[in-house]
């Protein structure tokens, strides 16, 4: 009667990781353990330490051949070792909390290559009941996304790799055609769902950001550009985090806020100079920036909870979008 053969493990039981690890090191060791010594050694049967054996071959590729003459194993790389594992509780939560943000870059090309290398580190540590609990029970909730596609990504990544030049045709806020943008790319960067292109415009002469979502035609030149010393996006911010928006212009800010507001701008360091003033209203709410309309956005996104007081423009331009939501009620 012809006998079924067991299927090749495929998770790895964590408390098999230590015993992995010693035929790892004994094979390295130039030694050619075999299946017995193994065995004795790691104070277990001969047919588990074979499934090891497969399971690092099969899984995790390790060049493990068998020598004949010898009659132990080796590796075909004599400098191979295992990588390091993640063995303990908070580096499983870790790897879930990673699995969970990395859906935020799912309509990116980003996101196929990095979940496959996220996956092929979880498969081998993980058994069925600990990814339950990374999959099911550590979530990032979906945000709305903007698209962006992978000629668009590949032609962007590719300047930034080779400082080199990239045109493309845009679609600016406001306009209603597409024009064409010549731009040294500098950075790439990700906020809430948009992947933004940081680079000193051509047309401009001067650093702008460009959404890829609304790119098209993206062709890579051969005009190669020097990287700046200033080309750093955090250095354009003034110190603040509001989200991606760049500018030179540094104001002091300085907001009333009440009730919820209250809450909002005390749980997060949003400036590297913020201060809290407890009023009998609230709170005042002081720091530098140069995100000028990304914290109007935060003041008119607070509702009657939060009152600008300084700079003037920023007091003049919230009454006027008060005044504008009030006419279209």
């Amino acid at each position: 009667m012809k006998t079924e053969k067991k299927p090749s493990r495929l998770n790895l039981p964590k408390t098999a990781l230590p015993r992995i690890y010693r035929i790892d090191a004994e094979i390295a060791s130039g030694k050619f353990p075999n299946s017995d010594g193994l065995a004795r050694m790691c104070e277990t049967s001969v047919s588990t330490i074979s499934r090891d054996i497969e399971f690092m071959r099969d899984q995790l590729f390790a060049p493990i051949e068998y020598d004949a003459y010898n009659r132990g194993y080796y590796y075909t790389q004599k400098t191979y070792r295992l990588p390091a594992g993640f063995t303990s509780a908070e580096d499983l939560l870790a790897l879930g909390m990673a699995k969970s943000i990395l859906s935020l870059y799912r309509e990116t090309p980003l996101y196929e290559a990095s979940a496959n290398l996220l996956e092929s580190i979880i498969t081998p540590i993980a058994s069925d009941g600990n990814r339950d609990w990374l999959e099911n029970r550590i979530v990032v909730p979906k945000i709305a996304s903007a698209k962006v596609e992978s000629d668009i990504w590949k032609t962007i990544v590719s300047g930034l790799k080779g400082n080199r030049i990239v045109t493309f045709e845009y679609l600016g806020s406001g306009d209603k055609d597409y024009k064409n943008r010549k731009v040294r790319p500098y950075q790439l960067l990700f906020d809430s769902g948009v992947w933004y292109l940081y680079g000193f415009s051509e047309e401009r002469k001067a650093i702008r950001l460009f959404s890829l979502s609304r790119m098209k035609n993206a062709v890579l030149t051969r005009e190669p550009f020097v990287l700046p010393n200033n080309f750093d996006y955090k250095d354009s911010t003034g110190g603040s985090y509001f989200g991606v928006f760049a500018a030179e212009k540094k104001f002091k800010f300085e907001i009333d806020c009440f009730e919820e507001a209250v809450i909002y701008a005390t749980e997060r360091q949003w400036a590297d100079d913020q201060k809290i003033i407890e009023t009998d209203y609230g709170i005042k709410f002081k720091f530098t920036s140069t995100q000028y309309y990304k914290v109007l956005q935060w003041v008119l996104s607070c509702g009657c909870n939060a009152i600008p007081r300084n700079p003037k423009e920023l007091v003049d331009d919230w009454k006027q979008h008060v005044k504008e939501m009030g006419k279209t009620s």
